[in-house]
């Protein structure tokens, strides 16, 4: 295993997928992170080019990490980048339950392709996207949470609805 793709929403992204990004990269010569357009179950905050501007930014001084656009099936993205891999990073029991259909399902259009979880260090085992833009919507402090850049576009955002 050589080649990983990391697919996810990004929505925004948080200190906790880069946290899992970094040790991919430490793992793989080669990660693809594959930021979702067309996201199936909520409508994103964020566009798709400001997601992929904030994972830029942060994964920068990842030699071996490289930002796509997921567009279509995963195992379509995978095969297109070159991925034997797939890596998910897990939080709790909940997330491991839609994961592991995902991963069957993922097994069933591509035998090849494995499906690799990575467990969400400790200290970031709570955060997630969604609570990190309800924590930001009323008026919260997201600074450790998300990068500066992040930050910074969450504190516009939320300000320019309350005018």
């Amino acid at each position: 295993m050589d080649t990983a793709l990391c697919p996810g929403t990004y929505d925004p992204v948080t200190i906790g997928h880069l946290d899992i990004i970094t040790r991919c990269a430490r793992t793989f010569e080669k990660v693809f992170v594959a930021v979702v357009n067309d996201a199936f179950r909520k409508q994103p905050l964020f566009s798709v080019e400001e997601r992929v501007c904030f994972l830029e930014e942060s994964t920068k001084h990842l030699e071996n990490v490289s930002i796509v656009v997921l567009e279509g099936l995963v195992v379509e993205k995978a095969r297109e980048v070159g991925a034997d891999s797939l890596v998910k990073g897990l939080r709790a029991v909940t997330d491991f339950e839609y994961e592991f259909q995902m991963a069957q399902l993922n097994k069933k259009l591509d035998p090849a392709l494995e499906t690799v979880y990575l467990m969400a260090s400790p200290e970031y085992s709570f955060l997630s996207s969604s609570g990190v833009k309800e924590i930001a919507r009323f008026g919260g402090c997201v600074d450790d949470l998300v990068p500066p850049l992040v930050a910074e576009k969450l504190r516009q955002v939320y300000s320019s609805l309350e005018a």
